[in-house]
């Protein structure tokens, strides 16, 4: 009975847990969706940067149909095309549209078209030509920090802002080219094409966007996933595992060995955390038995129970 009373608790505290934890993807998810759509309106779509995806085709096409149409301004545009990508990708994909960037893709327009209708009700106007600021450069560094760290935040959470991806899954599905290789290509045609639409200024801003977003993205990708992974040679394994089991809530996962040098038996004792537990743990080994040899790795991705899901 006691141990039945004890498996209940123990799901209704993994529930608790894992809708905390939804919640708090879908937060993150809304935040990263909320970044992409400000660099786009404030930065990006004002200057022209034009640095691929559907934000990019908007961009160029908006420069010949707005002033012949007011209506379909880039926001419209935009909510257009990725809508259209999206019954396109629900036709040829099916569950390859996943639910998670069908709704990015959705609030990242519907939230680009409330951020025009928010600046013309207050009397101001942001559009091709018409910029936050006169600094060029300013206004292109927040365009990539905001675009790229926005994507980067989607992308960690296995969603995406729709759009170019569609047509990529399209691709991977029906044919053997490499999607990255292929993303690239387009893209890059899109940002060269901006010499022609625009000026040589907007041309180099958008081709160097492009590269600057791909790495930040990367990076930014990269350390939102960089954990710890910790290895631990002791004589005092008992003095340890209470704080890793109690004090950080992490298991561990040990095996006896021999020091080569003193020929004492020793215990290793390896452990992965995030960075904050990976310091508490680093001060209370200091603290209980300092003569313990401590080793820290980083690790840029961590899958199974605990950390992220294997894709």
């Amino acid at each position: 009975m006691k141990k039945k009373k004890e498996k209940s608790e123990l799901n209704i505290t993994e529930r608790k847990k894992k809708i905390k934890n939804t919640v708090l993807e879908w937060v993150i998810i809304n935040f990263g969706v909320l970044m992409l759509a400000f660099g786009v309106f404030l930065f990006k779509g004002p200057n022209n940067f034009a640095t691929g995806g559907v934000s990019g085709i908007t961009i160029i096409i908006s420069n010949f149909v707005t002033p012949l149409v007011p209506f379909l301004s880039q926001s419209v545009l935009n909510f257009i095309l990725n809508g259209l990508l999206l019954i396109i990708g629900f036709i040829f994909l099916g569950r390859g549209c996943t639910f998670k960037t069908t709704y990015c893709s959705l609030m990242y327009t519907l939230e680009m078209y409330a951020m025009q209708w928010i600046f013309q009700a207050c009397g101001m106007e942001i559009s091709s030509g018409h910029t936050l600021t006169n600094e060029k450069f300013l206004e292109f560094v927040y365009a990539m920090l905001l675009t790229g760290i926005g994507s980067a935040i989607l992308f960690n959470c296995g969603a995406s802002s729709g759009g170019t991806d569609i047509v990529a899954l399209i691709v991977k599905k029906y044919t053997n080219l490499n999607i990255g290789k292929a993303l690239f290509v387009t893209d890059l045609l899109i940002a060269s094409s901006t010499f022609i639409v625009f000026d040589v200024q907007t041309g180099l801003y958008s081709i160097l966007g492009l590269f600057f977003k791909a790495f930040l993205v990367d990076s930014v990708i990269e350390s939102i996933g960089k954990s710890k992974f910790v290895t631990i040679i002791t004589a005092n394994p008992d003095l340890i595992a209470p704080f890793i089991l109690e004090g950080i809530h992490r298991s561990f996962t040990s095996y006896n060995a021999t020091g080569g040098y003193t020929g004492e038996d020793k215990t290793v004792m390896l452990i992965v955390c995030n960075r904050a537990q990976a310091l508490k743990l680093k001060l209370q080994i200091k603290k209980v038995d300092p003569h313990a040899f401590v080793i820290l790795t980083d690790t840029n991705e961590i899958l199974g129970k605990g950390f992220r899901s294997p894709l």
